[in-house]
C-alpha cells in the first residue's frame, strides 16, 4: 500500500506564504481561492505566564485537502469524478464533474471550492502532475524554512523527503509520537501530519 502525504514542521514554519504563492501559480489557482491555506494560531497565553509577550503561543498552520484514506468526498460524489488513486491521492476527474459540489459540502475541512470559470470543483492534488515523475509537490520544494516534507506515510514520516533532499528523520529537531498530530478524524483518517513541539496543539482531531 501506498499514502502519499506531507508532514509539515510546525516549529519551523515562519508563514512566509512561499508554499500557498508556489500552488497557486504552479496550479494556475483562480484569484481568491487557494489549495494551501496557512492560517496563524495565536498569540495565546502560555500556560501560567502572564498573557503578555514572551508569554505567548503563536504558530502557523497550513491546511489543503488532507487526501484522506477514507475520503468522505470520494462517497458522496454522483460521478465518480473525485476519487482516489493507487498512491493514495484523492484526485478529481473534470471531465466527469458536474459542479454539484457534494464533495465540497461533504469535506469537513473545506478545501474544496467551485471554479466559477469552468464549472467544475478543484483542490490540492498534491501536485500529481509532478510526483507521478518523481518529483516533490510544488509547496514543499519550495519551502524556504525546511517545514514541509513529503513521503510515503505507510513507511512513516522519518523517511519523507525535503526540499533538497534530506530525509525528515535525519533532519529535524528530534519529536516524539504525541507531537504528532492530525486534522480532526471524523472516520475520513486525514493523512497529512504536523509536527508541533513545546506548544499547544490546537488544529482538533486529538
Amino acid at each position: 500500500m501506498t499514502q502519499y502525504a506531507i508532514a509539515t514542521d510546525l516549529n519551523r514554519c515562519v508563514g512566509c506564504l512561499a508554499c500557498s504563492a508556489a500552488c497557486k501559480s504552479a496550479n494556475e489557482v483562480p484569484i481568491g481561492n487557494f489549495w494551501n491555506k496557512t492560517l496563524r494560531i495565536g498569540p495565546n497565553p502560555t500556560k501560567g505566564g502572564s498573557g503578555q509577550f514572551p508569554d505567548v503561543e503563536l504558530y502557523f498552520l497550513t491546511v489543503q485537502c488532507q487526501h484522506c484514506a477514507n475520503p468522505a468526498c470520494v462517497e458522496v460524489c454522483p460521478t465518480g469524478a473525485s476519487h482516489k488513486l493507487e498512491d493514495g491521492t484523492v484526485q478529481i476527474d473534470k471531465s466527469k464533474c458536474i459542479g454539484c459540489q457534494f464533495c465540497a459540502m461533504a469535506c469537513p475541512y473545506g478545501v474544496r471550492y467551485l471554479n466559477e470559470e469552468e464549472r467544475v470543483v478543484e483542490k490540492c492534488t498534491l501536485c500529481e502532475q509532478k510526483i507521478a515523475q518523481g518529483e516533490l509537490p510544488q509547496c514543499v520544494s519550495q519551502c524556504c524554512g525546511m517545514a514541509r516534507w513529503f513521503g510515503d506515510l505507510d513507511q512513516g514520516i522519518e523517511g519523507f523527503v525535503g526540499p533538497r533532499g534530506e530525509l525528515l528523520g535525519e533532519y529535524l529537531t528530534p519529536f516524539s509520537d504525541d507531537q504528532v498530530h492530525s486534522l480532526p478524524d471524523v472516520g475520513n483518517r486525514p493523512s497529512l501530519r504536523y509536527i508541533l513541539r513545546d506548544m499547544k496543539w490546537q488544529g482538533g482531531g486529538e
